[in-house]
């Protein structure tokens, strides 16, 4: 383990309050449909205090908010909620808010949050096939990344200088690599170092080709976060080859570390999280390093690092 030597930038994390009952899929009883299947143990309230003592004793300078999935019919109130925290607290230094870009009122909630502050990027999760199987360079999937409707929202974004906060499994990246292309001016932030899933080698060999598409285009930026397996154990072993080869395909200075706690707690604590990701990348020339734990989410969210 190593502790107190890295300045670390959390580029992706969550608290949430569920007594305020904002959060449709952490409510009592619920249980969404998600990538790691059964979510029910983060059904608690994760609030700053709780996240400080989770990732201690790792020095985290600063943490980016994103968007947890709060009441769609209420996207600013996630985001007032948010700066309330952050007067409180000092936490976050930076968010991304929620929007829904196919909707009616997507230009009035995405002017309403470039007026927040803390704001940085938006976020709406696009419809995606179900498998790698099911996509097709010519598909027209209604909600996806090839909508019309959610392009005409998306084309909104670069007015307010906002980032797009991408996360789609990685079989829509070329999806994605078309709408870095066709709006150069705004800047995605691919999640979950793009969703691999499996480590199966015919899975990863697919997930690599499709990482490799979007990171040819230079407005595009990668976290890498969110790498659990349902029914497998986190470990640096079990995870190196995804960090490594993403950090190999996109470079560092386009990679940002991200926890995304307290969901990723499922599998591993967040300090242990860190541990890992330190222990995968001790080889990394100290530029490198530096880049990828704080250097590249200091640039992308405009922070000012102590």
């Amino acid at each position: 383990m190593e502790t107190g030597r890295v300045a670390i930038v959390d580029a992706h994390c969550h608290v949430w309050d569920l007594s305020l009952g904002k959060h449709p899929w952490l409510a009592p009883g619920a249980l969404y449909p998600h990538r790691y299947g059964d979510y029910s143990a983060v059904k608690a309230d994760f609030l700053p205090d709780d996240y400080r003592a989770a990732v201690a004793p790792h020095e985290v300078v600063a943490s980016v908010y994103m968007e947890a999935e709060w009441s769609p019919d209420d996207p600013l109130g996630e985001t007032r909620w948010v700066h309330e925290l952050h007067s409180r607290t000092g936490f976050p230094a930076a968010m991304t808010g929620q929007v829904w870009l196919d909707r009616d009122d997507a230009a009035d909630v995405i002017a309403a949050q470039a007026g927040f502050p803390l704001v940085r990027s938006l976020r709406h999760k696009p419809k995606a096939f179900a498998s790698a199987a099911e996509w097709r360079s010519d598909h027209a999937l209604p909600g996806s990344m090839r909508c019309e409707r959610f392009r005409r929202g998306y084309a909104l974004l670069a007015k307010h200088n906002l980032h797009f906060e991408l996360q789609t499994p990685f079989w829509h990246l070329p999806d994605a690599a078309e709408l870095a292309r066709s709006f150069p001016e705004t800047l995605i932030v691919v999640n979950h170092a793009g969703v691999p899933g499996s480590r199966d080698p015919e899975v990863l060999a697919s997930w690599r080709a499709a990482l490799a598409t979007v990171a040819a285009e230079p407005n595009v930026v990668l976290k890498i976060s969110g790498l659990g397996v349902p029914g497998k154990e986190w470990t640096a072993g079990g995870n190196r080859e995804v960090v490594l080869a993403a950090l190999e395909i996109f470079g560092a200075e386009r990679c940002m570390f991200g926890t995304n706690g307290p969901v990723d707690a499922l599998f591993r604590p967040l300090s242990g999280i860190i541990d890992d990701f330190l222990e995968i990348t001790a080889a990394l020339p100290e530029a490198d390093r530096a880049a990828f734990f704080s250097g590249t989410a200091a640039k992308t969210y405009g922070l000012i690092l102590p």
